[in-house]
């Protein structure tokens, strides 16, 4: 019984006394994911934040543009010279942009990719972008300081009169009722000219304005027209005109950028005057809030707030300057001119007394910016009480060009964006125009944005090396989460993609040492109770539908999980297939995207689709359908590989559904991206952990984010990584992945570090790597000392041995890869050197521990800090690992007590100093600080910075001593983790051991063991009676439980009796035999077309199957049957009352069919007491039994249904108790031929005589100390540069620095500081700030996609609320074609 399945709570009672054991394991994170209303709330409030921030600077960057065109106009109350510095800074507002656009451009021509333009579209391009240059330069240089701000304000509204124009062309096209948009808005448009027009004639005519500016109405006209042309594009690619040009525009798209803004910054410079000013907070204030406001439209529109966070403030901006400049006037007649002369609505205003004592005002005492605009208002019709009616032409202009601008991008409000696009989806150009940004944002919208997300697959593949029980639990918890997350696979899910899930367990067999057999070994067993575990706690059954299926390489399991989706574990056997795990990521790899591919491109290839009756299921309706494990192979005909991904995960992961959506939204996003991975948070207990856990952090927190924003991830670790199956495809990738090692160096490269080899092999490919912080994954760390210093043993090796591969192949990646630029290389250079040196600087940092705890002189303080490590070098080498280990734990115990007392010294050192204004003690401080923000931006990580101490005092021992084990031991190749095998180690069987005893003697550990020689008769006759009485132990009833129980197991469609049979005789097949050697059709059919040929309204369908024709035996090996046996106790009575109920409620989950259904659950469970009376809960009816219980069972669900005129629901109804009675069923490999050629050629074990394991080992140890040489000259000579200019005095080489106290005054002493130390502190501080702001960087985008993501986050209902949205026949119908897939 379970609590989570809510029909069950009320006969929990019940079900608790069908059985004396009814306790059962509940996985952490089984329970149903909700969505979290702290969650919506934080996304109404980020939207809510970006559009109050597109609106907010928005309104700056459209009013500073207006305050800067009035400054400089003519009639301002400036002088002529800070008329012409306003119109500098116009200037400087236009060019910005183009600058800032010409950087990144530049940037990504010069360090990403280049391709050769076209020179006719290139030609084409640069007269256009001349154009609108000139367009932009003559109406905000020439025609705005002419008007006044409100005229400034409304002409803008102008520059999209070109592109409703093309609009018209495009609504014409597509749907023609659309074209009242940009008719309306042409029209608009048009009358706004005209009433501006009309406005500067009554102006001149009434003598209102005595200059003569009514000709540059036409100019700002004409201006405009030049103006709008900018955004041609859009109604071009929406219609698909000039579709080749416009797509080979987007190869060269960068250099273009590149020449036109030179052009743009060329023909604005013209305009520019010589002179020199103070700073201008109005430029700054518009560029910078210009391109801000772009920044915040584009975030908007990534988080689906695009009509409240983006749509409605732009559409507001022009409005809201308006209101804020009448505000402005209307509070500047009272202050200071109004207070003394009169207001806005006195008698004064009569005599327009206001406007003309504006030039008398103390411009030292009030704000330039208001008077000017209080002037320029001054200059319309509205402070004028004879001729105020005109001002009704100027503000219905202004209606006019906001109503034409607001329909001509109508469009914006209808759009709908993916949970995250990306900005070239989004917006035509990169440039923003900062004269008018409000219409540059909409206008720049696309009108067509790609719409639906392409469906994908995703392969979950788990490598499993001798996993506990509690880490096996973990990994199916999340793929069982995930599978409740996806739903039916027949039924479409908003974030479009089907899954299967695959678990590869390594070493899965042992030989018994009494039988020969060979059988699977305690870590499955322990994964199959843990499936049967995790399956009860999802349906509150057992497993409906299981095969097992005999292989080449060893054997698998396939289950139908309970939403439908498709479990395969693959066992392997050793004697057959190369263990570990990068040959099960070929084996994988070779399977999913190989043998799965060719299939999609040569369909009448696929083995089942000869065999319609293994192949397809049919309906009650008569509708045929795929099973599961089809049905996905058929789905990726229609996928290509670019959506085909691999999720690779280690058998100890623990992740949610979010985790995965998360990464496949960065490969979809991108196409050149061919992995990407997650924050990996590493659980356990200890001290050991505990490092971890902020080793981890900083990892991800800095290191990681640095790679991703400035290049690429160089490691993808392989516990939780999405790969592309087009990248894994691709040249030089899987072909490479699967040499085999020869050489020492390949040893280290491809054995010890596999994943980060596999990333190196895809970043020499031109693939990019990611790193989504979002995506969090869990699993298990090393506990022990031991394990953890061997794993890191591994690791060091590898990633120095990857890391220089990619350096040296830097040049030719760089021109592969976009993503890889020279300065990257640098940077990695600089990390490699800093991690080469970290011994050095560790010893030194010792040193001075030395000198701060016990008052050494400098040079004293090195020699002795050295000696450690020189020691352990020559132990490292003279002995075992063991030993080694040993001293490195009682060294790393005493470097910690030092560091601590070294940590607390500089804090005393600080304070007697009185300022930590030193080097030591500012970087101490900014470290601290930097890490504490780090860790204030991760708020759900922040308690990672408490392990921030255990990591500091472990700095010795994972910087010093860990690098020189690592090092040292570099021709170890063994795993070192995880290494037993408690399958393997089972000599004798249980039942054989007479006495098992341990003691200790001093201290040595001693076993006695005595065990029972089956073949001695006289020991038979002496311990008979022992034997005979003792109880069979789990061997025995594995064993001896497939001959008990599968006599009595019922198959589908077939009828007990000759199912018995055919078990018989199977029981007598060779158990050498290989699969498939002579068979080719399965023993069990699961076809349900079988299960409706026993009908008698079912004539029709038998036709399709018969059962008895081509059926042969399937021979399989020993493993098989004690397997079997595992699935077989689910006919038990307790496991069968609990599986019928569940069966039911599940075929009639419609509420409709509510009353009938209990009534059902009742009368059929009291059928099933009454018939199994004499059952114990944990035994297995006989034949007879089973066969009177289905009879029965059919009979009162006949008549109960008849009583209630639901005769329709009978058939549904009788699969369901047929479905409670099912057996796990065996089955035929269908590519047989497949994996023997892929064992032939890939995957054969790899058996290395004795003569070349002494040549790789001799290669092994002359690598081992070459690097170990490498590494000790380069740190020695480190050292001891430190050394002699310790020596040499510190009156010679020494910096001096001045010395400040945190008050600020300075101090009669200077501070000396060894020019090296300073060098390498220096170096070490700038690659942290390097990382620190590509942290904040990463986190900003991080924050997006978490918000979009919660924006579509699925809502999870009961399935008895969405089966009442539809009709009940239509409903009836879905549900009885989905219980043929066992789900629940």
């Amino acid at each position: 019984c379970r609590i989570s399945n809510i029909k069950s709570q009320g006969n929990e009672g019940i079900c608790r006394k069908d059985t004396w054991d009814p306790f059962q394991l509940n996985p952490v994170g089984a329970e149903k994911e909700r969505t979290r209303r702290c969650f919506q709330v934080a996304q109404y409030l980020v939207a809510a934040i970006v559009g109050l921030a597109v609106l907010g600077t928005a309104m700056i960057s459209k009013g500073s543009l207006v305050v800067l065109a009035a400054l400089a106009s003519p009639d301002s109350l400036r002088p002529q010279k800070d008329q012409q510095f306003y119109l500098l800074m116009l200037v400087f507002c236009l060019v910005c942009p183009n600058f800032l656009v010409f950087l990144k451009s530049l940037w990504r021509c010069t360090f990403k990719n280049f391709v050769h333009p076209n020179m006719k579209t290139m030609a084409f391009i640069c007269v256009i972008e001349c154009l609108v240059s000139f367009g932009t330069s003559v109406l905000v240089l020439v025609v705005m300081p002419q008007f006044d701000v409100l005229t400034n304000l409304f002409i803008s509204g102008g520059v999209c009169i070109v592109s409703a124009v093309l609009q018209i062309g495009f609504r014409l096209q597509s749907e023609s009722w659309k074209i009242v948009f940009p008719i309306c808005s042409l029209i608009l448009t048009v009358a706004g000219y005209i009433l501006l027009g009309l406005d500067y004639y009554v102006r001149q005519a009434t003598a209102m304005d005595s200059s003569d500016r009514y000709m540059y109405v036409g100019v700002g006209i004409g201006s405009s027209l030049l103006v709008s042309l900018c955004w041609w594009e859009n109604s071009l690619q929406a219609t698909n005109h000039m579709k080749e040009t416009l797509s080979e525009l987007d190869g060269f798209r960068d250099f273009v950028f590149v020449i036109s803004s030179i052009l743009r910054i060329t023909v604005i410079g013209n305009y520019l005057w010589s002179g020199t000013r103070e700073y201008s907070s109005c430029f700054l204030s518009q560029a910078f809030c210009s391109a801000a406001c772009h920044w915040f439209g584009v975030v908007a529109c990534k988080i689906h707030a695009v009509r409240m966070g983006f749509a409605l403030p732009v559409c507001l901006t022009g409005p809201a300057v308006l209101l804020v400049g009448i505000m402005i006037f209307i509070t500047q007649t009272d202050n200071p001119v109004g207070a003394a002369h009169g207001n806005i609505t006195g008698d004064y205003m009569e005599d327009n007394f206001f406007c003309r004592s504006l030039h008398l005002v103390n411009h030292n005492n009030t704000s330039i910016v208001l008077l000017e605009i209080s002037n320029s208002i001054c200059r319309t019709s509205l402070y004028n009480n004879y001729y105020q009616w005109p001002f009704s032409l100027l503000a219905l202009e202004g209606l006019c060009m906001w109503s034409g601008f607001v329909t001509c991008t109508y469009y914006v409000w209808k759009i709908k964006v993916q949970r995250i696009e990306r900005t070239s989806q989004l917006f035509v150009r990169r440039l923003y125009e900062s004269s008018f940004i409000d219409l540059s944002l909409l206008l720049n919208t696309k009108m067509k944005v790609p719409k639906a997300i392409q469906n994908c697959v995703i392969y979950l593949c788990a490598t499993m090396w001798h996993e506990t029980y509690d880490e096996m639990l973990k990994i199916l918890t999340s793929m069982f989460r995930l599978d409740r997350y996806r739903g039916d696979p027949k039924e479409e899910h908003k974030d479009c993609f089907d899954f299967e899930c695959h678990i590869y367990v390594d070493d899965a067999f042992m030989t018994e040492k009494d039988t020969e057999k060979r059988l699977v070994n305690e870590y499955v067993k322990d994964l199959i109770q843990v499936v049967i575990e995790v399956y009860r706690v999802y349906t509150n059954k057992e497993p409906d539908d299981v095969s097992i299926i005999d292989t080449p390489y060893g054997g698998r399991l396939m289950f139908v999980m309970p939403e439908g989706n498709m479990l395969y574990i693959h066992l392997k056997d050793k004697s057959l297939i190369r263990n570990k795990k990068r040959w099960s990521q070929v084996m994988y790899m070779y399977y999913l995207l190989g043998w799965k591919g060719y299939l999609v491109k040569n369909p009448h290839k696929i083995p089942h689709h000869s065999n319609e009756q293994r192949s397809s299921l049919i309906s009650l309706d008569g509708e045929i359908f795929l099973c599961p494990q089809y049905d996905n192979d058929n789905k990726r005909k229609f996928i290509s590989d670019e959506n085909t991904y691999i999720l690779a995960l280690d058998g100890d992961t623990d992740f949610h559904p979010k985790a995965v959506i998360l990464l496949v939204d960065r490969l979809r996003m991108y196409d050149n991206v061919g992995a990407a991975c997650g924050r990996i948070h590493p659980l356990g207990m200890g001290p050991m952990v505990w490092y971890q856990k902020f080793e981890y952090a900083v990892g991800h927190w800095l290191q990681k984010t640095a790679e991703h924003v400035f290049g690429s991830v160089l490691c993808s670790p392989g516990c939780f990584s999405l790969f592309r199956g087009s990248a894994i495809m691709d040249d030089n990738v899987l072909k490479r992945y699967t040499a085999k090692s020869t050489r020492a160096s390949e040893y280290v490269q491809y054995d010890q570090g596999e994943d980060r080899w596999l990333c190196t092999l895809l970043l020499q490919q031109g693939w990019r790597v990611e790193y989504n912080a979002a995506s969090d994954a869990y699993t298990n760390s090393p506990q022990e000392f031991e394990e953890f210093y061997n794993q890191r043993r591994r690791w060091g090796p590898s990633t120095l041995a990857n890391t220089l591969d990619l350096l040296h192949s830097s040049v030719e990646t760089v021109k592969r890869n976009s993503s890889i630029s020279r300065l990257y290389i640098i940077y990695q250079m600089l990390s490699v050197g800093s991690s080469i040196l970290g011994p050095a600087s560790v010893t030194l940092m010792i040193a001075s521990a030395f000198q701060f705890i016990f008052t050494l002189s400098g040079e004293l303080s090195i020699v002795i800090a050295s000696i450690p490590p020189v020691i352990y070098i020559i132990i490292c080498f003279l002995t075992k690992s063991s030993t080694q280990l040993l001293i490195a734990a009682l060294l790393s115990i005493l470097y910690a007590f030092l560091m601590t007392a070294a940590l607390f010294s500089i804090i005393g050192d600080i304070v007697v100093q009185g300022t930590f204004l030193t080097p030591t003690g500012l970087f101490l401080v900014s470290m601290a600080i930097m890490y504490t923000v780090t860790a204030l931006l991760h708020p759900e990580e922040f308690g990672m910075i408490i392990y921030g101490l255990m990591y500091f005092i472990c700095i010795p021992s994972g910087y010093l001593l860990l690098t020189i084990y690592s090092l040292v031991n570099m021709h170890v190749v063994s795993w070192g983790t995880r290494e037993s095998n408690k399958g393997e180690e089972q000599v004798k069987k249980n039942h054989n051991i007479l006495c098992d005893k341990k003691c200790k003697l001093c201290c040595w550990d001693m076993k006695i063991q005595v065990s029972q020689e089956t073949e001695n008769p006289m020991l038979q006759k002496i311990t008979g009676q022992a034997v005979t009485q003792a109880p069979p132990t789990a061997a025995d009833s594995s064993e001896a439980a497939p001959q008990e129980l599968s006599s009595l197991m019922p198959q589908r469609g077939v009828s007990i009796k000759r199912h018995a049979a055919e078990v018989d005789k199977y029981q007598g097949e060779s158990s050498n035999t290989r699969t498939g050697s002579g068979s080719d059709s399965d023993l069990f059919n699961s076809s349900s077309a079988e299960e409706y040929s026993e009908d008698e309204d079912e004539d029709d369908d038998e036709s399709l199957i018969d059962p008895a024709d081509g059926t042969e035996q399937v021979p399989v090996r020993d493993w098989v049957n004690p397997v079997k046996a595992e699935f077989l106790k689910k006919l038990t009575y307790a496991n069968m009352k609990r599986n019928l109920k569940e069966q039911i409620r599940y075929s009639l989950r419609n509420k409709n069919h509510e009353d009938v259904c209990e009534e059902l659950v009742q009368v059929l469970t009291e059928t099933l007491n009454t018939q199994l009376n004499g059952v114990g809960p944990e035994n297995v009816p006989s034949e007879v039994e089973l066969e009177e219980l289905q009879y029965a069972l059919n009979k009162q669900a006949r008549c109960i249904l008849k009583t209630n005129q639901v005769e329709r629901l009978e058939k549904r109804v009788k699969i369901a108790i047929e479905k409670t009675l099912t057996a796990p069923q065996l089955k035929k490999l269908d590519e047989l031929d497949f994996w023997h050629k892929l064992l032939e050629r890939y995957l054969e074990p790899i058996i290395d005589d004795k003569a070349h394991k002494e040549e790789v080992t001799r290669e092994l140890k002359s690598l081992r100390n070459k690097a170990v040489f490498l590494y000790f000259i380069i740190n020695v000579l480190w050292v001891v540069a430190t050394f002699f200019l310790q020596i040499i005095g510190s009156e010679v080489i020494n910096i001096e620095i001045p010395k400040y106290f945190p008050n600020g005054t300075r101090s009669d002493e200077n501070l000396r500081v060894e020019p090296l130390s300073l060098m390498f502190l220096f170096s070490f501080a700038f690659l942290l700030l390097v990382q620190f702001l590509a942290m904040l960087y990463h986190r900003v985008y991080t924050l997006i996609h978490v918000v979009s993501y919660r924006s579509t986050e699925k809502d999870y209902k009961d399935r008895s609320e969405v089966s009442n949205k539809t009709a009940n026949d239509v409903v009836t119908n879905d549900l009885d074609s989905y219980s043929f897939n066992g789900i629940s």
